[in-house]
């Protein structure tokens, strides 16, 4: 009688608890990531689908889409391609009118520098189209180096950047950090220590955690993760706003994923079968101080 009464407990939870995943986050997508909250991450080589959007956030979507939503363009027809002046506008100006009026010197006999006279003719129709090429590769490279520092290039960098964010490059400490928290912040979950989980997450992502603590508790139940081993990880992005610097890498992981109700018996995942998660991890620091923390879990799909 007793037994039946424990299966008939462990069924209702079962019911009200459904089969969705109790791990940390419980398989939705929730926090923040700065300006880039609303904007799915650029796809890695262990997520190279569609990225869930986001569940639960305390980001506005109004005042970040401003930031992230593309510029419109103009539309083109097949093939178009903008002229030589839309492309290059400053040898519209100065140079243009100076490579112009050479050009024309040398077509109508008088040479680029007034013209050459005799047996020099040719030679000298040679030096003035090295000249001119010359000018135009030294044109040209003024133009781009002028045109990347506008937009604050400097080269190639090692990641996009995006919303007036600065790209940064990550060492292997902050990989392994970010390797460590992932472990770290199961173990807390699985012992229920809010404090633990409280001091590796911002306070958006503790909230979330404490209330799905707090729902399990209630309903006579607990979520245990174990035997959790790293397999993979890809960066996605990382970039710097203000003082702040993010990171966002997919991870991929497996874990023993139960859930049981007051007596230990389980009613829902397998303690035998583990199971591989793909999810991308955000983190986050103030630049010069603090270590990393989590401020959000993106479900890959």
């Amino acid at each position: 009688m007793r037994n039946f009464r424990l299966f008939s407990v462990a069924c209702a939870l079962l019911c009200v608890l459904g089969s969705a995943d109790a791990r940390p986050g419980g398989g939705a997508s929730m926090g923040s990531r700065g300006s880039r909250t609303w904007s799915a991450p650029p796809r890695t080589s262990i997520t190279p689908s569609w990225t869930r959007p986001m569940d639960r956030t305390m980001a506005p979507q109004s005042n970040y889409g401003a930031q992230t939503a593309p510029r419109p363009m103009a539309p083109m027809t097949p093939g178009y391609r903008p002229s030589f002046p839309n492309r290059h506008p400053f040898m519209t100006g100065f140079a243009g009118g100076l490579l112009g009026a050479g050009l024309f010197g040398m077509l109508s006999g008088h040479g680029f520098f007034g013209g050459m006279n005799g047996g020099t003719s040719f030679l000298g129709f040679l030096f003035q189209v090295f000249v001119i090429g010359a000018l135009i590769m030294f044109v040209l490279r003024l133009f781009n180096r002028r045109k990347m520092a506008a937009n604050g290039m400097s080269g190639s960098t090692p990641f996009s950047a995006a919303g007036g964010s600065a790209p940064v490059t990550l060492s292997n400490d902050d990989y392994t950090s970010f390797q460590r928290l992932l472990l770290d912040i199961q173990a807390a979950w699985s012992a229920q220590n809010t404090r633990a989980l409280s001091s590796m997450t911002t306070p958006e992502m503790a909230g979330y955690f404490n209330e799905q603590l707090s729902d399990l508790a209630s309903r006579g139940a607990r979520n245990i993760v174990s035997n959790v081993q790293f397999q993979r990880g890809d960066l996605s992005e990382a970039w710097r706003e203000r003082n702040l610097t993010y990171a966002t890498v997919a991870m991929r992981y497996s874990m023993t994923d139960v859930t049981t109700d007051t007596f230990g018996n389980v009613i829902d995942g397998s303690s035998t079968e583990p199971v591989t998660v793909t999810e991308l991890w955000t983190f986050v620091r103030a630049d010069g101080r603090g270590n990393w923390i989590l401020s959000a879990i993106l479900q890959a799909g």
